[in-house]
């Protein structure tokens, strides 16, 4: 009998015979900022340069209609492939795009149906894995590269480590598909695990050195993330392929320092009592005050904060921060919204894991689209969304419509 996995992997299987009988040997790639992100990117743009393919990348925070817009009206009969994002945008980019090009989509969020034959989604929430526990889109992201040419195995340990980044925190366990990806760069040498205290504690040899996994990806999220206007997604996929030289180092500091600073600064803030409650949620938002750094930062500061003991953890913890006009390789792009990050305190992860209370993508989409808003990748314990400035607590009003009615159920 055909499993789930036997069925995704022909699917794979198919699409890479569409992608090499292709006309264009020019492919667009568009990956987030993220750990999961550059990971994703990483192991994608090194199998595609090996095939010989010629490599356009973006990094992006989200993939926000204004910039999809601009990027399929300046792209015609290319390979154009979103990685760790757009999975549930597939009608969209179907609309977008137009026939013009052959999208591929190697997400692991909740996704919906492409309605185009040039547009193929291949999140594997389709077929039936669960993107916040059994596959990452850097394990998604490896396998099509193992599919497109076995000699990709090798970057076993790139994308284990998105794996390991995205769900460790859940639970202190790596389950399905990012653990067969562990076990593989265990076995080739390039990473080993060591027990503490009882928990498996990863670590993770790159060509400059071996990294402890948790100091790697906290690392990969300051650098994609507090570095996005400043060259970071650049730096960190060098990191994960090449190593680092002093100049790098130096400036993976300088984003650290950066980090420290306008958190510390947010937390007097919200020491000094500036933030809100509702019947479910803690909110607050920081407006412009992060910049320069990337809109991935108040996901990172909600998850600080959540730890941190200065605002309750029986409710879900909402951040905003606005969007600036400008993503790094399509120039200036008329914004006018701000993100919204939410995340669940551990008492609360808890309560959402054992289905007791509704998840973060069962109310945020929703309350989002209710309102105008875009939504687009949610897990249930990490989510984010965007809205016009100006229309924060009416998002946070519609999230407690949402809520309430789920809960009544």
């Amino acid at each position: 009998m055909e499993t789930t996995l036997d069925t995704y992997f022909k699917d794979v299987d198919e699409t890479i015979v569409r992608m090499r009988s292709y006309p264009s040997r020019e492919i667009v790639l568009l990956h987030h900022n993220d750990t999961d992100g550059l990971t994703s990117g990483s192991v994608l743009y090194q199998a595609f340069v090996n095939e010989g393919y010629k490599v356009q990348r973006f990094s992006l925070e989200k993939p926000y209609p204004k910039v999809l817009e601009k990027l399929f009206a300046e792209n015609s009969g290319k390979i154009i492939v979103f990685a760790d994002f757009a999975g549930k945008i597939a009608p969209l980019i179907c609309k977008l795009n137009g026939d013009r090009n052959l999208v591929i989509l190697l997400d692991h969020h909740k996704a919906e149906k492409s309605v185009s034959d040039s547009v193929i989604n291949l999140d594997p929430d389709l077929y039936g894995l669960k993107g916040d526990r059994d596959i990452s889109a850097s394990v998604t992201c490896w396998y099509f590269a193992c599919h497109l040419n076995p000699a990709n195995k090798k970057m076993a340990h790139i994308a284990a480590l998105g794996g390991i980044a995205d769900f460790f925190y859940l639970d202190w366990q790596v389950h399905g598909e990012n653990w067969k990806c562990v076990e593989e760069a265990v076995r080739q040498g390039t990473m080993r695990i060591e027990k503490k205290d009882g928990k498996d504690v990863f670590y993770i040899t790159l060509p400059d050195r071996e990294y402890e996994i948790i100091e790697l990806y906290t690392l990969m999220d300051i650098i994609g993330g507090v570095g996005f206007y400043g060259g970071g997604p650049e730096l960190g996929i060098k990191m994960l392929l090449h190593g680092t030289d002093d100049s790098d180092r130096k400036a993976i500091e300088k984003f650290c320092s950066m980090k420290e600073e306008k958190f510390n600064q947010e937390f007097d803030r919200i020491r000094q009592g500036q933030f809100h409650q509702t019947e479910h949620i803690v909110w607050f938002d920081v407006k412009d005050r992060f910049k320069p750094m990337g809109v991935k930062m108040i996901g990172l500061f909600c998850e600080a904060l959540s730890d941190s003991g200065l605002v309750p953890v029986d409710k879900y913890l909402a951040g905003f921060q606005q969007i600036p006009d400008e993503v790094p390789g399509f120039g200036t792009v008329d914004m006018g919204e701000t993100k919204i990050s939410m995340r669940t305190s551990i008492p609360v992860t808890e309560r959402v894991l054992k289905e007791e209370i509704p998840g973060l993508n069962a109310f945020l989409p929703e309350a989002t689209l209710n309102l105008g808003g875009f939504a687009d990748a949610c897990h249930r314990v990490a989510a984010a969304t965007t809205i016009k400035i100006g229309k924060e607590a009416q998002l946070i009003d519609e999230c407690e419509n949402v809520l309430t009615k789920l809960m009544r159920k």
